[in-house]
């Protein structure tokens, strides 16, 4: 009987703290702030060096799998 008084308190105490935390009467509104738009977004750097983009996807198989790991092999 005991824990369930004290967690009955806790939860009203709870309770009384959220709902007068919700309804501030002292809040203002500043609606006198200066909105202006955002700068664009600058365009993506060419790391290509002008030359066309390769991201063509490859079918996945047992020969382009070869020869991609023989790439990633260092060469003696």
């Amino acid at each position: 009987m005991k824990k369930s008084l004290l967690l009955g308190l806790l939860a009203g105490a709870s309770l009384t703290l959220t709902v007068t935390s919700c309804s501030n009467p002292d809040y203002k509104t500043n609606d006198d702030v200066a909105v202006k738009p955002l700068p664009p977004i600058p365009a993506a750097a060419d790391t290509t060096g002008g030359k066309p983009a390769t991201n063509q996807p490859r079918e996945i198989n047992a020969v382009n799998a070869t020869q991609d790991i023989k790439k990633m092999q260092p060469q003696m």
